[in-house]
C-alpha cells in the first residue's frame, strides 16, 4: 500500500517551512522596504514548502499576504492601501514610469501558476494600474521547473522592480534569502551535483559562510553537532508543523 503524505506528515520547521535538517532560519535576515508590497497568492499555492511568496512575507514583514479562493472573492478595499498608487505587476501590462516614487507605490504581485495567476489578474482588473517590466537572464529559482525562456518565480519578478526602482540595498539583501531559500530545497533532495553548480554561482559562499558549513557537515564530529542542534530544536518545539501534500508549481512570468 502506497504512503499517505496526509497521515503521516513529514514535520517541517513552522518558520521557513524547511525541513528541520535544512531550517535555515539561523541566515533569515529580515528587512525594511519603502515600496508597499502585497502578494496575492492562490489558494493551491497556499500549502507548497517552496512557494517564494511566503519567502517574501518571512524577509519582509510589513508585506501583507492574501490568498485568492474563487468560491470567496476579495473586495478592492481588502487590497488596496490609502494614499498609494497601485501596480499590479504583469506582463500584459504597460511599461514601469520612469518617474516613479517607492513611497508612493504599493505593489501587488500574483503568486500561482500561469493559469492561475490570469484567473487572479482577472479578479482585480481596474484595481490599478497594470506594470511590466523586461525580465532578462536566468532564473536562479531552481526548485521547480522552468517551462520557457526568461520565466521567473513571484519572489524574482519583485526582485526584477527593486533593481528598476534603483532599491540596491533591498534587492541584494532579498536576492540572499532566495539563494538561501533554494539551496534548502535542492539540499533536501540530495542531488550533490545540481547543489554545487548552484552554489558555484551564488553570493552564499561569501556572505553565509558559517551557515553553508553548518548546512554541509562532512566530518563525524560535524555530523554529531548538527544531530545535536535538531535535537535541541525538537526539544525546543520549533519544529511542529508538518508537510502538506501536493505538487509545486510557482507563479512563473514570462518577460514583459
Amino acid at each position: 500500500m502506497a504512503r499517505s503524505v496526509v497521515r503521516n506528515p513529514t514535520p517541517r520547521c513552522a518558520r521557513c517551512q524547511h525541513l528541520p535538517r535544512w531550517c535555515i532560519c539561523e541566515g533569515l535576515r529580515t528587512l525594511e522596504c519603502p515600496l508597499a508590497v502585497d502578494v496575492l497568492m492562490h489558494s493551491r499555492e497556499v500549502w507548497r514548502p517552496s512557494s517564494t511568496g511566503h519567502l517574501i512575507k518571512r524577509v519582509i514583514p510589513e508585506s501583507r499576504l492574501h490568498v485568492y479562493d474563487q468560491g470567496a472573492p476579495l473586495e478592492r478595499e481588502q487590497i488596496v492601501r490609502p494614499g498609494k498608487t497601485l501596480w499590479v505587476l504583469h506582463p500584459l501590462g504597460e511599461p514601469m514610469p520612469a518617474d516613479a516614487v517607492p513611497d508612493d507605490l504599493q505593489l501587488l504581485l500574483l503568486d500561482g501558476s500561469w493559469g492561475e495567476a490570469a484567473d487572479m489578474k482577472k479578479a482585480v482588473e481596474g484595481w490599478g494600474q497594470r506594470v511590466s517590466l523586461p525580465m532578462t537572464g536566468k532564473s536562479r529559482y531552481w526548485l521547480r521547473a522552468q517551462q520557457e525562456a526568461g520565466q521567473f518565480s513571484t519572489v524574482e519578478a519583485l526582485l526584477f522592480v527593486l533593481a528598476a526602482l534603483g532599491l540596491k540595498a533591498e534587492h541584494d539583501a532579498l536576492r540572499l534569502q532566495l539563494e538561501l531559500h533554494v539551496f534548502a530545497g535542492l539540499s533536501t533532495r540530495g542531488n550533490k551535483t545540481m547543489i554545487a553548480d548552484y552554489l558555484a554561482d551564488s553570493p552564499l559562499r561569501e556572505a553565509m559562510p558559517e551557515l553553508l558549513r553548518k548546512m554541509q557537515p562532512q566530518s563525524p564530529l560535524e555530523k554529531r553537532a548538527m544531530q545535536e542542534r535538531l535535537e535541541a530544536r525538537r526539544a525546543a518545539g520549533l519544529d511542529v508543523e508538518p508537510a502538506r501534500s501536493g505538487v509545486a508549481t510557482d507563479g512563473r512570468r514570462p518577460q514583459g
